[in-house]
C-alpha cells in the first residue's frame, strides 16, 4: 500500500482558464462515467472536442446533448483524437494503462495538456507512459453512483471528487469540478486503492446488504418490488441519522439497545443453506455494531453476551 502518509484535504477549487477560456476536453471511454462526465461539463460550458468509445454510438439524444460539433470516435480511430486541453479517460480501470500507452504514440503537443483518468482505486501513476512525454497527468474520481448517463449529470454537479497527480494536473482538476459545483479534495496516490475501498464499503457493499435484505424478505413472502418499497425509507432514515450524527449516535436497533434475546431470535431466523449469505453479513456487522455500541457506554455484560452468541454463528 506504501508509506503511511498522513492524510491531505483541500476543499479548495481553484479556477482554470486557458486564453480562449474553459479549456476543451475529449473524453476516452465514453460510457456510462464517461458520457455523463461529458454532459455535465459541456453543460457548464466546456468544448468537448471528442467522444471515444469502444463502437459508434446508437444513443443520438446523448449526442445531441453533447454537442452537434463533437466527433465520435472509436478506440481503433484513436489516431483522429483532436488536440484537446485536457483528456479524460473514463475507460475501466484495467484498460487504463493501454490506452496511456495508445495515447502516447499519438503525435499531439504534450507540453500544454493534461490527462486525467477517472479510476478511484489507482493513482496518476498509470499514466506514466504520458507523463514521460511531458504532459500533465492526474485522476479525478467523483464520489457518486452513476448507473445512468441521462441522469448522471444531475448527481455529477456538486459532488465531491478525489483529485490527485501532479501540481498543474490538480489545479486542472479542480478547475473542472469548481466548473461543475463540486468539492475537491486530495489524498497521497499511494491510499487511492484505500480510498476507493472506503468508497466501495459505502456504496457498492450497502447495495449488495440490501440484495441480501431482499432475499430474506422473499423468503417471508413478500416481492422484491415489495420489499424494496418497504425497506428504503428505513435505508434512507438510516442515513438522514448518519448526516447529523456520528455512527455511535446514530445506530439504532438491536444491537444499539443489547437485546440478547432479539439477536438470538434472528440467529436462528437465519440457519439454513439458503441464509449463508445472510449468516455471514448479520455475524461481521453484528460485531462491528457492538464495536459502535461499546463507544456510547453499553453495558458490558449486555456486550459479552451479545458478542458470544455471534461467536456461536456457523458461516
Amino acid at each position: 500500500m506504501g508509506s503511511a502518509a498522513p492524510l491531505i484535504l483541500s476543499m479548495e477549487n481553484v479556477p482554470v482558464k486557458n486564453s480562449v477560456g474553459k479549456p476543451t476536453i475529449s473524453v476516452v471511454g465514453a460510457g456510462r462515467l464517461g458520457s455523463a462526465l461529458a454532459l455535465a461539463l459541456a453543460g457548464s460550458g466546456h468544448q468537448i472536442l471528442a467522444l471515444v468509445t469502444r463502437h459508434h454510438s446508437k444513443d443520438n439524444n446523448l449526442s445531441s446533448r453533447i454537442g452537434s460539433s463533437t466527433l465520435r470516435l472509436t478506440a481503433t480511430e484513436l489516431d483522429q483524437l483532436p488536440q484537446s486541453d485536457v483528456i479524460l479517460i473514463s475507460t475501466p480501470d484495467d484498460a487504463i494503462w493501454e490506452t496511456a500507452v495508445n495515447l502516447s504514440k499519438l503525435t499531439r503537443d504534450s507540453q500544454n495538456a493534461t490527462v486525467l483518468h477517472t479510476s478511484g482505486a489507482f493513482s496518476s501513476t498509470l499514466l506514466a507512459p504520458l507523463a514521460e512525454l511531458g504532459y500533465h497527468t492526474g485522476s479525478i474520481h467523483p464520489l457518486v453512483s452513476v448507473s445512468d448517463p441521462a441522469n448522471g449529470p444531475d448527481r455529477l454537479r456538486g459532488a465531491f471528487y478525489c483529485v490527485e497527480g501532479d501540481e498543474v494536473a490538480v489545479r486542472i482538476g479542480r478547475g473542472l469540478v469548481e466548473a461543475l459545483g463540486g468539492n475537491s479534495f486530495s489524498i497521497p496516490g499511494d491510499r487511492k486503492a484505500l480510498y476507493h475501498a472506503a468508497a466501495v464499503m459505502s456504496s457498492g457493499h450497502v447495495t449488495a446488504l440490501f440484495d441480501i435484505a431482499l432475499e430474506m424478505l422473499g423468503l417471508c413472502g413478500l416481492s422484491n418490488a415489495e420489499a424494496t418499497k418497504i425497506l428504503l425509507p428505513l435505508l434512507q432514515s438510516a442515513v438522514s441519522n448518519l448526516e447529523s450524527s456520528s455512527p455511535a449516535q446514530a445506530l439504532t436497533g438491536t444491537f444499539a439497545r443489547g437485546d440478547l434475546r432479539t439477536a438470538d431470535e434472528h440467529i436462528a431466523a437465519l440457519q439454513g443453506e439458503q441464509l449463508r449469505d445472510a449468516r455471514s453479513a448479520y455475524k461481521l456487522l453484528g460485531k462491528r455494531s457492538l464495536e459502535i455500541t461499546k463507544r456510547r457506554g453499553l453495558d458490558p455484560v449486555a456486550l459479552d453476551h451479545l458478542r458470544k452468541a455471534l461467536d456461536q454463528i456457523d458461516e
